[in-house]
């Protein structure tokens, strides 16, 4: 039985040489006429970067950042670097020098990889971290790769190696990040299997199936659940260069897609799409991922002739519910069970189990003796949020939902402090954190809202300081200087000029009561919508 990602992708494509393992559709601005390698193809690019990470002294210990955007390149990477037993730190293309530089030294990446047009902000990075890693192009040849700063450990990788760091943001501002170990990996593709078998609508075909995913590979939705079910049933992983809803339905139908999966910014933004011909031209057995908007999930269904299967996960698990098991719940955040060996409890503040149809919050673990069995390894640097999430021996979600009387879960809201737009989560604290420097904020407070396009987007409350005019100009000043700091798309999309906010007695923004209960805040005499300044940036547009 493989210990690692790389044998088990060995093991698949010994089985299997000729199927495809990565397709790109057409049309994407670096391969125009689409890209599809069989895993002989991968696995031979996987060899010869594997023996120059090698040679040149990468292995156990040592963390690589890739920051390859969604291309194929960052699966070959991936794996040679596995299979050296070096861990990966996927980066996101679209952080800012400041965000960059804390991922980096958090991480202790001794060496980063990174598309040509990406490198000079790295090694501005770099530098500033005065030699901690180096920097090497993705493109160039493997034969001038840089050795590590320190030497590798001994001993080959197996079950329970580092293989990944991924960051999932925190309430505190500052993303966290998961340590996942071959196990976690490994555990993510054998769950599809195992609700497969589990009676529902989740199935696989070995050696046919055909997963596209859009999201970013640096979330692991798209970077190991997507990719491990594929790899270890010798399918074939799509991967589209980013999400776009006009081409949507040509790459679905192009690549010969048979499972979908996204968050749910994406039905919504199927839905509002002109119908036509090409929508329900396709061989799409079912789609699955988290967060669609319940007022449109049997709309969605109808007209695209896709099942839609919700589910529950989070980095820290590695696993998920599943809403798949007829009669679903349609329409009403469900998000099934809990399928065996995975467990799960609803409970109040005291750990106590609450009656079927009260809230609390869902927690969950793995039977047997091994609780945290294949979820993360814990929190890098930060042991005691590891264990206050494990506290009681069940691992606390954050997340608040209730559960009905045959065993159904259904989603209300996430306790954390947290904005979900198109897939990113966002903490709201390091918006504000950044914002309250900026010269003409008094206060701010950031506050999640709903949008037709990315589930969520973000409103800022703003008390300005005396002196400049609280108008269009000094909003956008605002979001300008945000997104100078950070990625586009954690700046505002809409803002409100207030002249004061309620406080609790410790002087802290009460945001529950900035507005009144049902109250949509988009709606208020003032607000200025800015969501059209809310565009990815290229390179050389940031600077």
């Amino acid at each position: 039985m493989a210990e690692t990602v790389f044998e088990a992708f060995q093991e698949s494509a010994a089985g299997a040489p000729q199927n495809a393992f990565i397709c790109v559709p057409a049309g994407t601005s670096y391969a125009p006429e689409g890209i599809e390698w069989t895993y002989r193809e991968v696995q031979g690019r996987v060899a010869t970067f594997a023996a120059r990470y090698a040679q040149a002294g990468y292995g156990r210990g040592h963390r690589v950042a890739l920051l390859v955007e969604n291309r194929p390149d960052y699966f070959v990477h991936l794996l040679a670097l596995n299979a050296v037993g070096a861990s990966i730190v996927p980066v996101n293309p679209d952080h800012r020098h400041a965000e960059l530089l804390y991922q980096m030294q958090h991480s202790g990446v001794v060496l980063a990889i990174a598309l040509r047009h990406h490198v000079a902000r790295l090694k501005a990075v770099a530098d500033e971290l005065a030699g901690q890693f180096v920097v090497f192009a993705a493109d160039d040849s493997p034969e001038f790769l840089p050795a590590p700063p320190c030497p590798a450990s001994s001993g080959s990788p197996d079950r329970g190696t580092e293989a990944g760091l991924f960051y999932t943001s925190g309430t505190t501002g500052r993303p966290k990040g998961c340590l996942v170990t071959n196990d976690y990996w490994l555990s993510a593709g054998e769950w599809f299997f195992t609700l497969a078998l589990s009676g529902g609508r989740f199935s696989i075909e070995p050696g046919k199936d055909r997963l596209l995913n859009p999201m970013p590979v640096f979330h692991v939705h798209a970077g190991v659940v997507a990719l491990m079910p594929m790899l270890l049933s010798q399918g074939c992983l799509i991967r589209p260069e980013h999400f776009s809803a006009k081409r949507w339905w040509s790459e679905v139908s192009s690549s010969r897609a048979t499972i979908v999966h996204y968050i749910g910014a994406v039905p919504q933004a199927l839905v509002a799409l002109d119908k036509s011909d090409e929508e329900r031209a396709h061989r799409v057995r079912f789609g699955f991922g988290a967060g669609l908007e319940p007022a449109i999930h049997r709309a969605f269904e109808e007209r695209f002739g896709i099942p839609h299967l919700e589910v529950w996960g989070m980095t820290e698990v590695g696993r998920w519910t599943a809403n798949d098991h007829e009669p679903r719940a349609i329409g009403m955040r469900a998000i099934g069970r809990a399928v065996p060996p995975l467990e799960a409890r609803v409970v109040d503040e005291q750990q106590r189990d609450v009656p079927s149809g009260a809230e609390g919050e869902l927690v969950v673990r793995l039977a047997g003796d091994d609780p945290r069995r294949g979820f993360f390894a814990g929190y890098l640097g930060d042991d005691a949020a590891t264990e206050e999430g494990w506290r009681g021996g069940w691992w606390h979600s954050g997340d608040i939902v209730r559960r009905d009387e045959s065993g159904v879960i259904y989603f209300i809201d996430r306790r954390k402090n947290m904005i979900r737009r198109s897939g990113e989560n966002i903490a709201a604290t390091e918006v504000e954190t950044v914002l309250c420097r900026h010269p003409a904020v008094s206060q701010i407070a950031i506050l999640a809202v709903p949008d037709d396009r990315s589930g969520e987007e973000i409103f800022a409350c703003v008390v300005p300081r005396p002196g400049p005019t609280a108008d269009l100009r000094l909003a956008k000043d605002i979001v300008t200087y945000c997104k100078e700091q950070l990625a586009y798309y954690k700046a505002p999309g809409w803002m409100l000029f207030m002249d004061r906010m309620p406080v609790t007695a410790t002087q802290k923004i009460n945001k529950a009561r900035i507005f009144a209960t049902g109250i949509d805040p988009r709606s208020l005499a003032g607000v200025i919508d800015l969501r059209g300044m809310k565009k990815r940036r290229s390179v050389a547009e940031a600077g």
